[in-house]
């Protein structure tokens, strides 16, 4: 695995491996990697030549200073697991690397309504901040392929909308979530969480499976309360929402929306984590 932190050296090599006719796929991560990030690197390799991952806590993301602050930084041991993994080319760049001019002068994305809703609702700017990042990113690395977690599946179509505008020849490759044994979708903020609410925290992910187990036989405003309540009684502090949602434009969705795609989605707070997930109806 070859390390860079400069854009001009990296732009520079990956320049002579298009020369070569390599494919070259891209995973966007933040670090503190585990098995969902590395799902993303093995679906790379089977596709793409060239696999390049970057390393990037990116602050214009966090609309919580604190929750920046406490983002786990675990950079050797993702480096070992990268390289195990045999990722070709990190990218691990400083922070005036990606935003020479400062944090403040950030291009404005007209995302619609996608940023107001659902996580957009909740963390004011934060869909801005990945859109900046990614957009720095993929101008600097130009990959054939981003490979993108469902998990933030939000994010996944905000990004899908960016890059249709902007770099519409680059194709976007969707993974799918990766869970632990209790069904919990594996996420960095996991690490932040005492071993009792790590057991309790699978119940997020028993929420949505309650309501995938009943969304054609129950009102989806009385299942949404009843999933609601499954949090609450099981150790989280309080729910920002659980929602029904047309997988393709995640507008809100009623029951006589059967016949298309639906997917059900929460966040939740446990011990001042905020955990996100989803699932396919």
């Amino acid at each position: 695995m070859i390390l860079f932190k400069s854009i001009t050296l990296l732009k520079k090599y990956l320049e002579k491996l298009r020369s070569q006719n390599l494919s070259i796929g891209f995973v966007p991560t933040m670090g503190a990697l585990h098995n969902g990030h590395l799902s993303l690197i093995k679906a790379c390799k089977k596709q793409c030549d060239i696999v390049v991952c970057s390393i990037f806590v990116n602050p214009t993301q966090f609309n919580d200073k604190k929750d920046f602050e406490k983002y786990p930084v675990t950079t050797n041991s993702d480096m070992q697991l990268l390289e195990s993994n045999e990722t070709d080319i990190l990218f691990l760049p400083a922070v005036d690397e990606i935003y020479p001019e400062g944090l403040q002068q950030l291009k404005h994305f007209d995302l619609g309504y996608l940023e107001n809703i659902l996580e957009g609702e909740h963390r004011p700017g934060h869909f801005q901040g990945v859109c900046n990042v990614v957009y720095r990113l993929l101008n600097i690395i130009v990959a054939d392929t981003i490979f993108l977690g469902r998990k933030d599946y939000q994010q996944y179509l905000v990004l899908k909308k960016i890059m249709q505008e902007f770099y519409p020849a680059i194709s976007i490759s969707p993974v799918d979530i990766v869970r632990e044994k209790n069904g919990l979708a594996m996420s960095s903020r996991n690490m932040r969480l005492s071993n009792e609410a790590h057991a309790k925290a699978s119940s997020i992910y028993q929420s949505l499976l309650f309501i995938k187990q009943n969304f054609d036989k129950e009102n989806f405003d009385t299942l949404k309360l009843q999933a609601n309540e499954i949090l609450l009684q099981n150790g989280f502090d309080r729910v920002d929402y659980i929602e029904i949602c047309n997988a393709n434009t995640l507008l809100p969705a009623s029951n006589s929306d059967g016949e298309k795609q639906l997917i059900t989605l929460a966040a939740a707070f446990i011990e001042n984590v905020r955990l996100i997930d989803n699932l396919m109806l």
